[in-house]
């Protein structure tokens, strides 16, 4: 099956609407499609062809997009980088890829040996190719690598048509919108960022493109630029509410797609009363972002919601056998947004692509009897005290909803007597000082008796790796430390 680029299909339905933003300029369809068109030409000069890599380390940009699409056209595949990341940490991952060109935003280039700018590849070449070949959906479009927070990272193979499919997937959850403008302050060596940009080419929509988050641009964004959707987490989320003061936000936006984990819900009530209506998601980039999404007629906040439409999530037990709504175990997902595999590590793909295409997350769940997800855990936080199951997110979300507290972790350390204990960081709202008892009461009428944090430590901010996410194992060394080690 093959599907046309959506650039040019854009440029030949509505050529004067605006299909990107980005620092002060804007691109019609027609503008991005002759853009591309150069960029297709500049790599084919090079000899980039079909079914080779391109590595590339930079930040939002729009010559970042103008480079997705055109290797697109040529049938060659993105490798994007963390651009937080270190050189030594760089190196065995262009060492997977073995790219056939190197590309660099120009302040990242001398972390990339070998890299040319980025900005300046297209701008030697003075006529567009007009070449536009048909898209294969079952063509390797990106190579994503995961976190690698245990061993060497992986590099997760993302297709055409599982952006195709996710992009389908999140308009059926959301309603189709003539027009969408999706405000983009992820990171485009994300899932989540590259989704919201295929997202939108697809739907013939803008994407507001930002080169990072920052809480003053993202109000003036929402009240001046017609943003209808954007994707925030909830650190995120807060800093735009507290940096306007609660004041409602125009009509015309639609609704927030909230990743990273569970949302307090306090903070939920604050978005919707400013006219955020904040859905709360589960994906990972092996499933090509969402993989389950809250409904907005249904939204509460209590879960994850359902399966994208069109994919399915199931709870499996230690043999792979389905449980029972409300019974926990590990989250499996099957659909067209499932990855090819990842690149180059045969062994490693066929450990989580189970037979009849299903996902295995390694995420702990349970699906409620309307089919609504609970994410407990990565079953590697999973916490056993005595023989029961303590889910950090659960404890976690507890604690994030006390007003006093801006957010939270939690994680295990060794314990003589129960094998393992909880041991909770809080970052404290506002710089104010931990009210341990007060927690500890607030946990007492929330938890049971075993899943109470045996300490209740103060940080200033919870230490994450490039991508965003809580570094458990550091926290748990942390808590190791001596004078805080747990007691019964």
């Amino acid at each position: 099956m093959t599907e046309a680029c959506p650039i040019r299909e854009g440029a030949g339905a509505h050529p004067d609407a605006l299909a990107l933003t980005f620092a002060g300029q804007g691109w019609t369809y027609a503008a991005l499609d002759e853009a591309v068109g150069r960029w297709v030409a500049a790599l084919r000069a090079r000899g980039v062809g079909k079914g080779e890599c391109v590595g590339v380390l930079s930040t939002n940009h729009a010559a970042l997009v103008h480079l997705f699409f055109a290797l697109g056209r040529v049938g060659a595949v993105l490798a994007p980088f963390n651009a937080r990341l270190t050189p030594s940490e760089l190196g065995p991952m262009v060492e997977d890829v073995a790219p056939r060109l190197l590309l660099a935003l120009s302040p990242f280039v001398s972390l990339l040996p070998g890299a040319e700018p980025l900005e300046s590849f297209a701008d030697t070449v003075a006529r567009a190719s007009p070449d536009c070949p048909p898209l294969e959906s079952g063509a390797a479009r990106v190579i994503l690598f995961t976190s690698g927070t245990t061993g060497r990272p992986k590099g997760a193979v993302l297709t055409e048509g599982n952006f195709r499919a996710s992009a389908r997937g999140s308009r059926a959850n959301l309603g189709a919108h003539p027009a969408p403008r999706w405000l983009g302050t992820l990171p485009l060596f994300h899932v989540g960022g590259l989704a919201m940009l295929t997202r939108t080419a697809y739907d013939g929509g803008c994407l507001v493109l930002r080169e990072r988050f920052d809480a003053d641009d993202t109000n003036r964004a929402l009240d001046t630029e017609g943003i209808t959707h954007a994707s925030f987490v909830a650190t995120t989320l807060e800093r735009i509410l507290d940096a306007r003061q609660d004041a409602p936000v125009p009509a015309s936006f639609q609704c927030a797609l909230i990743g990273g984990g569970p949302v307090p819900a306090p903070l939920l009530a604050r978005a919707r009363a400013a006219g955020i209506v904040s859905l709360q998601t589960y994906g990972l980039t092996e499933s090509c972002s969402q993989a389950a999404t809250e409904r907005p007629d249904e939204a509460d906040g209590l879960t994850a919601g359902r399966a994208l439409p069109g994919l399915e999530v199931r709870v499996v037990g230690p043999s792979g056998e389905p449980l029972a709504p409300g019974e926990e175990g590990e989250l499996e997902v099957r659909g067209p947004t499932v990855m090819a595999g990842y690149w180059n590590r045969p062994e490693a793909t066929r450990e989580v692509l189970r037979e009849e295409g299903w996902l295995r997350t390694r995420d702990l769940g349970r699906l409620d009897a309307r089919g609504r997800l609970t994410v407990l855990a990565r079953r590697t936080d999973l916490i056993l005290r005595g023989g029961e199951n303590v889910y950090p997110a659960e404890v976690e979300k507890v604690l994030a909803d006390h007003p006093s507290v801006r957010e939270a972790a939690v994680v295990g350390v060794p314990h003589a007597r129960w094998g393992e204990v909880p041991v909770a960081f809080v970052v404290p709202r506002d710089g104010a000082p931990l009210a341990a008892d007060v927690l500890e009461a607030w946990c007492q009428e929330r938890l049971a008796r075993f899943k109470l944090p045996t300490r209740l430590l103060p940080l200033d901010a919870l230490p994450r790796n490039a991508m965003g996410k809580v570094e458990r194992g550091a926290l748990r060394q942390r808590a190791l430390a001596p004078g805080l080690t747990p007691t019964p």
